[in-house]
């Protein structure tokens, strides 16, 4: 059983909101260490629980606004980002997910980051954000 899960978020058929999921696509057809699971999370909200809950680590790919400048990367806790979630709707995403995972999941949580990008991503941005979501994956907070 895989130890860390990379877990790529987006809607693919909404420019902006799609970087999760091409981050997937880039890493699915490259070499993932054993140890690593890669979920293309789409928009599954709560539904992505289960795949956190028994890792040790997970990261989660998306994109992200108002963190960084357009076209930058960045790499956020878990705790980061939780701190972000307002109330649930629609909109609250990855942000309630992370404040609610105390409560739902046993102990002991697994250490959790994001790495997201701001605005829309040429191809070399995207590959670029693959490789440093999976550096992230294997060696955890940098």
């Amino acid at each position: 059983m895989a130890t860390t899960a990379v877990i790529c978020l987006g809607n693919r058929f909404v420019p902006g909101d799609d970087t999760g999921c091409r981050v997937f696509d880039c890493l699915r057809g490259s070499a993932i260490p054993q140890d690593i699971e890669i979920f293309d999370g789409g928009l599954c909200g709560l539904d992505l629980l289960r795949l956190v809950e028994g890792k040790n680590r997970v990261v989660f790919v998306d994109a992200v606004a108002g963190v960084t400048d357009a076209g930058d990367s960045v790499v956020l806790s878990g705790e980061q980002v939780a701190a972000y979630a307002g109330r649930y709707g629609h909109g609250a995403g990855l942000p309630y997910l992370l404040r609610l995972l105390p409560q739902v999941c046993a102990a002991p949580l697994p250490e959790i980051m994001l790495v997201g990008a701001e605005g829309a991503l040429d191809e070399p941005a995207v590959r670029a954000l693959a490789e440093r979501s999976m550096e992230v994956a294997i060696h955890g907070t940098p």
